[in-house]
Order: structure tokens, then sequence, then C-alpha cells
């Protein structure tokens, strides 16, 4: 998920206008936030004291949309879509014969990293924002389709610090000594293995190659070093907001994927610069290759096809209107039988003619497709648990209560200490690597998310009736995946008093409409129970079809002293998946 920052002055549109804007481009704006909000969220209001509160909004990105993660490709695509300026088209210079810059790869690293691709970004003007996102983009790369830095690390270099040619080679850690960036001092390789042992950033990549017996490392013709590949660039060449020319290197074990990001970097930031000087790879065979390739290539399509795949009727010259404003320049030929679409270097997405039916689609807006019903006999059936659950909401609804929909997660002492348990004995879910202290378990009982409603909602008249029916998650190990969902209805009475009898008697009217009578034998009874998170000898268990289904009661003080609430609160649960 990219965040993009949008300037104050720029936002001559409104947040809602914004969201519908990136709803028509097919993408989706998560949410609108502000760094203090995320740490705060996250880590909890003392951390985040001093952080900054700039307007982020976030954006939802599809992952194989790379000429969208920073601010300068998505602004350049929604104006490309909003047909506010035309699609630019991307070339570079090819230097006369010895004089450009000249990316030598030898046979060494063939066991390691074998290849390498290299471009040049002339007289390039950087402010702290473009610098911001020139060093995001390139973290947001290797995330995505680097892989974590295993097929592809990017390197940047102010080329003004060095002097070509440049050689790729690999050594061994011993023979490589240089001062990584932001360093104030020279380690050989081994001891900058040591040194990032504890660095929570760059600890992730050392696995990559410190089991290797020689590591990668990039040197300028006077030894200088630019880079260990895929740990940490030199601190000689390190760019600033002064720096003019950028020399971008990316070395990996996948040189598709290596273009592509090359591609991708120089085409968002060729608008900053003055131009882009192509660099000319040597491989170890003595072949060579002018990088970046910034190829273009032309896809034909029948306009017919576009139109069944997506279910319109547009005539070609429209639909060729439709793919230009996706960034695929396009237009008709052949007495209007084909579209010629070309697909520039930004689009590596685009492989099949179904990815530039998907672009017509969206530019069409999905929205404007009409909805018919299909020639084929497919017309499904509702589950029957969802039938049940559907019933049940509109009656209790008609008792009075107001439905709440809740998180499907929770943190553990919502389920466990607030309500009086011990986490071991939930059997809960636990989410192995949590964003935040939110989210760390799946709910275990709908209770914690229908108080926490009541507590957001405390300024409300009393009394305070809430519904949900919705699944819980609990371990199983009979389950192929180890987890079972129980369909729960819950509903809660918030007052000045308890009400257990409102509950007690909602209780009964759902049992009522469910066709369940008041009896042992082949109905429903309640007997006095007690439970953890309610007020002794006021808890009772309700059985129906010979089994427990949950239970019914008031909830005790400690309870609502820990959800933040004052009042007293009766709550009724129940499993409903025995009643289908």
């Amino acid at each position: 998920k990219p965040t993009v920052r949008l300037k104050e002055e720029a936002t001559d549109i409104t947040d809602e206008e914004f969201d519908e804007l990136c709803f028509e481009f097919g993408l989706e704006l998560d949410e609108i936030t502000s760094e203090k909000d995320i740490i705060s969220k996250e880590k909890g209001e003392e951390k985040a004291k001093g952080a900054s509160d700039v307007v982020l909004y976030k954006i939802d990105v599809p992952a194989n949309r790379y000429d969208l993660l920073c601010l300068e490709g998505l602004v350049r695509g929604l104006q490309v879509f909003k047909e506010r300026i035309n699609l630019p088209r991307f070339e570079k210079i090819i230097p006369a014969e010895g004089e450009g810059q000249r990316l030598i790869i030898t046979e060494q690293t063939a066991q390691i990293r074998p290849h390498a691709v290299a471009a040049i970004l002339r007289n390039i003007t950087f402010t702290k924002d473009r610098y911001d996102s020139f060093i995001d983009l390139q973290e947001k790369l290797h995330q995505n389709i680097c892989r974590k830095r295993a097929l592809v690390a990017i390197g940047t270099h102010d080329l003004d610090t060095i002097t070509g040619p440049f050689t790729f080679t690999a050594k061994a850690p011993s023979e490589i000594k240089f001062k990584p960036l932001n360093q104030s001092q020279e380690y050989s390789a081994s001891q900058i293995m040591d040194l990032y042992r504890t660095d929570s950033h760059l600890r992730h990549y050392l696995h990559l190659i410190e089991n290797k017996p020689r590591y990668p490392v990039i040197y300028d013709s006077n030894g200088v070093v630019l880079s260990m590949p895929p740990i940490i660039n030199g601190d000689h060449t390190k760019i600033s907001l002064n720096t003019r020319n950028v020399f971008i290197e990316c070395t990996g074990t996948d040189i598709t994927k290596a273009k592509i990001v090359l591609d991708i970097i120089v085409t968002m930031f060729s608008e900053y610069c003055e131009n882009v000087e192509a660099v000319e790879v040597v491989y170890p065979n003595g072949k060579t290759h002018i990088y970046p390739e910034l190829a273009y290539r032309t896809e034909k399509v029948k306009p017919e096809y576009i139109n069944k795949k997506v279910g319109i009727s547009e005539t070609p010259s429209s639909l060729a209107k439709l793919l230009t404003r996706m960034c695929l320049k396009s237009h008709v030929t052949g007495n209007g039988n084909h579209l010629e679409i070309e697909i520039p270097p930004t689009r590596a997405d685009v492989i099949h003619a179904c990815d530039i039916v998907e672009d017509a689609a969206i530019a069409y807006g999905y929205n404007n497709i009409q909805m018919v019903i299909p020639k084929t006999y497919a017309i499904a059936n509702q589950l029957p648990l969802n039938k049940l659950t559907e019933l049940l909401r509109l009656d209790l609804a008609a008792a009075g209560f107001t439905e709440a929909l809740t998180f499907a997660l929770c943190s553990q002492e919502d389920i466990a200490d607030k309500l009086g348990t011990d986490i071991s004995a939930t059997n809960a879910v636990h989410i192995a690597n949590p964003k935040t202290a939110e989210f760390q378990v799946a709910r275990t009982t709908l209770l914690p998310g229908l108080l926490k409603t009541i507590a957001a909602n405390r300024k409300m008249p009393l009394p305070l009736k809430l519904f949900e029916i919705s699944d819980i998650v609990v371990k199983d190990p009979n389950t192929d995946v180890g987890a079972r969902n129980y369909r729960h209805l819950c509903a809660i009475y918030y007052n000045k008093s308890p009400g257990f009898e409102i509950i007690h008697g909602l209780l009964d009217r759902v049992m009522q409409v469910l066709e369940v009578p008041p009896s042992e034998e082949n109905g429903y009874t309640i007997k006095a129970a007690e439970g953890s998170a309610f007020f002794p000898g006021r808890c009772a268990e309700v059985f129906a079809k010979g089994q427990s289904i949950g239970k019914l009661g008031v909830i005790h003080p400690d309870v609502i002293t820990k959800f933040e609430l004052t009042m007293p609160c009766s709550v009724l649960e129940i499993n409903i998946e025995p009643f289908v």
C-alpha cells in the first residue's frame, strides 16, 4: 500500500471527489490519516508525540501496477485518465561511441548475482519531496517486484563523485573494504554483516549473500566502492538534494525484473531531469547491451473481443479513446476491424489481451456496465446459514435492537483479560505478525465488539440496545485449516438498570420465531451457571437441541469498568448453527 502525500495547495478537489476519482481509476482510497495517527494506533499515544500532523492519503494500488507506486506516476496516470495531459513518450539518449558510461560484468558474479543493468539521469533537480519520493519508490519496488531484494537490488549514486567505467564483480568478504552509507569509518564486508545484524531494516537482507564464498560488489575505475548489493551502498556516492547526475544500477538474479525496475525508476523521475542517458553493459562473454531499454511494443485486439468480454457495445474509436486514457495509446486500423495498442515501458503488467480488456472496462466504469442475467443457467441458492441469519436480523431489529458490525479481529485483552479469563482458555487463533495491538487475535466471542461499540456511543440517549450476528473463530485441530467458524448471535442491553428481563424476553422471542418450545425434551431451557464475565448469581446457560448453545446474564462490574463503561448491562450470546 503506497502512502501518497498530497500537498495542501494542490487539493482543489474535496476528499470525497478524490475518493471517487481513485475508484473510477481502479484504485481505493484506503484512509486519510497522518504519521501521528498511524504511530498512535500501532504503538500508543506516548510514542506518537512529536510525529508529523501532515495529512496522508493511503491508497491501495494493485501489486502489478509498479507505475503507480510513487506520487509522480500516480499523478501522471490520473492526469492522463482525466485527459488533462497527453501521454508522455519516454526516450533515452545514446552517447557517441566511447563517450558514454559502461558497466562491465565479470564472470565471478555468475554464481551469486549474474545480472546487472544501469542508466543515468542527467541534470536532475531534486527538492526535499522529490528526493523522499525517489527513495520511497526504491523501497516499495524492493518489497514488491524485487521480492525483498532477492530478485533485484537497486543502487543510486551521485555520478559526479565517481569515474567510469564501472565494474560489477564478486570478491571474498575479506577483500572488500569501504565506508557504508551514513557510517563514519571503513569496514570489511564481514564487519559490515556483523554491523547490520541488529539493524531493524537491513538485517532481513543479510541471508541473501552471507553464506556465499564471494560477495557482489561494484567499483568505479579508481577502485571506489559504489555498493555491495543487495545490502548497502557506499557512503562516497551518497545522493543529496544538490546531486545533479544520478547513476542507477540494478543487480539481480532475474534479468526481466531488473529491466522492469530500471524502466520504472527512469520513467517516474525523467520529468525532473534534462535527459535519460543510456549505459552500455558489457557481459563476461564480450557481448554488450544498451540500457535502459524503454521498449514500446504494439498489440492488436479486435473491438468486438473487448465488447464481448466486458459486456458493452462501444464503437472502435470510443474503445481506443478509453484505452488511451489508461496510458495505452490506441488507434483504429484495418477498416475498424482492429485496435492497435501501444504498450509503454511503464506498463509491464500488460502481458495478454485480457489485461487490455480489463483497462478498457476500468475506463468505461464498472458501475456503467449494464447488469444482465447470464445466458447460462447459474442462479444460486442462498446458503441456509446465511438465510437464517438474515431472517433473525429482521426479527431482532423488529424487537427494537440496532444492528452493529464489528471487526473480526481484536486484541488479546478484549477476549481474555477484560472478560476475566486467561488467553490460553479461549482457544483463540493468533495473528503471527500483528500490525497493530488492536488486531492480535480472531474473536472467540462477539461481546467485546458490542461493548466497544457502546463505549464509542456513550453520548447517545439510553437505553442502548444492540445486536450482532456474525462468525467467531476457534482453533480446531480436526479441520484442514486448523480452525473453525461458528455463527453467533449476541445482543446487549445497556441502561441505568441491568434489564435482565429484557434480554431474557429477547431469548424467548428468538426461540419463538425459531419454533423451539420451552421444554427440556425437544425445546430449550435455561439453567443457573457461572461465567467470568458475568455477575455471580446472575448468569444462566442456554440449552437447546440437547446441547449448550450459549449464555445470558448481567455483565460483571469489573468487565464494565475495563471497557470504560459506567452503567450496568445484560447480554445474550448463543450459537445459532444448531437451528439451521
